[in-house]
């Protein structure tokens, strides 16, 4: 998913970019036939886990969540090939006819197509021409997930695996910064398609981030194409793609990249602002929850896909130890509930050795005042960020959305999440859903924090803005955790509003009352995620797509004071 600070014009720098016009392409036609699974609920493609690599750990109860995920078990996890959904011709999954917004949603969603020699291959970031594009023309990695779900629950993959075969080949260009040359296996942020009318060419132009205001490369581009794939993988049932050498390759470039040994004493992904959905300096550089989130799901995906080869086998064993110290690291030292808060309240510092309860050092004086109203006594949510002397109590809600999806949330922990988000539903989701992060950061702090960001003031953009396209993320946490009428209330106030207001990329106010001060209109994201929503809610089968059960392997939460 993206927000975009790029510079449209510096697109004529060809050394900083990377063109493909002189490749040649993949020829669609000679790909290998889609090869079908036969799909169980007993055996699925999904639930291959941890047990191929012989680890063994005893069974729980099944969870509320399980138990939800029973009822639905007779949709096998995916949806019938013959099945087409409804919302081309839309109508309301709860009797009431069809929704205004849904066909008028579609053919703005379809008029975001990008063609590349005559075939679709992504959606553009807006249609909003009121003003300079700057880099909203171009297909963002992370923007497009939420069209390439539509477009997969409506029976039209082919787009998406054109996208995703694309973006493969830009991953194995050269990458050069002002003379430095970025990691192998880097996707780009986005691409455009370049057409020169003189030569009739068209020609694929990729930024890595060296065109983005920050001059960040993106972090979370090669997670979601690894959860794409997974996603176009369980959707069709068809495995030939990625079981492609390139795309095999692929996996393990950004898996070598993520999984490579350091100093870094934690199994966590050490990055810098700017590198994930809040594509500017907003004080997430560390370890911040959505890339934490992102990189546990992808690694999770990437288990399901590589090919027990000798090549394969490698990195799946690389990423069971990373899986098991990540969830234990996430789910202790992140957790933040009321248990937690008072724990943290009477820290004691400077303790050394691993008997240590206070591990990182934090203050009991950082608790910012706000984070004791806030906290419900039955409610939690994962920090936005961890690190030494460092606790970052705002609250994320991609990161959180992320972590119930992938599981990286325990059962108990999910309903927490979403207990939490009841709780506090006026300040989280307020007239407009859904706040990208909470409280808002002001005055002084915002002056550091920030470097005084005039699109980050108070309540607005990434500080504190809410933001429709977390619509699709909050629906398929909703129906995981068996709590849709959550999503149903929340998708009710987007439709008096989002159609109306011209579909913005953002809301600004403290109950995301007022469209926001530089949103575009027409943002695909929060078409296509408003689309998902919808779609989710109707035929709840298309959330295996998106969503990982439980793993019964991973080692089961521990308490926060236990030692290494």
């Amino acid at each position: 998913m993206s927000t975009h600070s790029g510079d449209a014009g510096s697109i004529r720098n060809i050394d900083s970019f990377s063109s493909v016009a002189e490749l040649e392409d993949i020829d669609f036609s000679k790909l290998p036939k889609p090869r079908h699974l036969n799909i169980e609920r007993q055996g699925s493609y999904d639930e291959r886990s941890l047990t191929d690599t012989q680890l063994g750990f005893s069974p729980h109860p099944p969870s509320r969540a399980e138990n939800f995920f029973r009822a639905l078990e007779h949709f096998d996890g995916v949806y019938s090939p013959s099945k087409r959904s409804g919302f081309t011709t839309p109508r309301s999954p709860f009797g009431q006819g069809p929704h205004p917004m849904i066909a008028e949603a579609w053919e703005a969603l379809r008029r975001t197509l990008v063609h590349f020699r005559g075939q679709p291959v992504g959606t553009i970031a807006a249609l909003d021409n009121s003003d300079e594009k700057l880099n909203y023309d171009q297909v963002f990695v992370r923007d497009f997930v939420p069209s390439a779900l539509a477009f997969l629950m409506n029976r039209e993959p082919e787009i998406v695996k054109n996208f995703i075969l694309k973006t493969l080949r830009l991953q194995s260009w050269e990458k050069k910064i002002d003379r430095f040359q970025l990691g192998e296996g880097v996707m780009p942020a986005s691409f455009k398609v370049l057409h020169v009318p003189v030569r009739n060419t068209e020609t694929l132009i990729a930024d890595f981030g060296e065109s983005a205001i920050g001059r960040v490369a993106p972090i979370d581009s090669g997670f979601w194409w690894i959860i794409l794939l997974r996603a176009y993988t369980k959707s069709t049932g068809d495995t030939s793609l990625s079981e492609m050498p390139e795309c095999q390759k692929g996996m393990r470039l950004i898996l070598s990249l993520c999984l490579s040994e350091g100093f870094d004493t934690f199994p966590t992904l050490l990055c810098a602002d700017g590198c994930s959905m809040i594509d500017r300096r907003m004080g997430v550089y560390g370890y911040p929850i959505e890339i934490q989130a992102l990189f546990f799901m992808a690694l999770r995906c990437a288990l399901l896909l590589l090919k027990h080869d000798s090549e394969g086998k490698e990195f799946i064993e690389r990423i069971v130890k990373r899986l098991h110290a990540l969830s234990y690291h996430m789910r202790n030292y992140f957790w933040f509930d009321l248990k937690q808060l008072n724990d943290i309240y009477r820290y004691k510092t400077e303790e050394y050795s691993h008997t240590a309860v206070n591990k990182f050092n934090v203050m009991p004086d950082s608790l910012p005042e706000w984070v004791f109203d806030f906290m419900p006594v039955s409610g939690g949510y994962f920090l936005g960020n961890v690190g030494p002397s460092n606790m970052d109590f705002r609250w994320f809600c991609l990161g959180n959305c992320i972590a119930i999806l992938s599981s990286l949330a325990t059962p108990e922990q999910a309903t927490k999440i979403m207990d939490l988000i009841e709780s506090r539903w006026h300040e989280l989701v307020g007239e407009m859903p859904l706040k990208v992060c909470y409280p808002a950061i002001e005055g002084h702090e915002w002056r550091i924090v920030t470097g005084c960001d005039p699109k980050n003031t108070r309540w607005s953009y990434h500080n504190g803005g809410s933001w429709p396209v977390l619509l699709w993320l909050l629906t398929a946490a909703c129906i995981k955790t068996g709590r849709p009428q959550i999503a149903r209330r929340a998708i009710e106030l987007a439709e008096q509003r989002l159609s109306k207001d011209g579909w913005p990329e953002y809301y600004d106010g403290k109950l995301g009352r007022f469209i926001g001060k530089q949103a575009r209109k027409y943002q695909t994201w929060s078409i296509a995620g408003y689309l998902v929503a919808k779609m989710m809610l109707e035929d709840p089968s298309h959330l295996g797509m998106i969503s990982l059960e439980e793993d019964k392997q991973l080692k089961p939460v521990l308490k926060r004071s236990a030692s290494f």
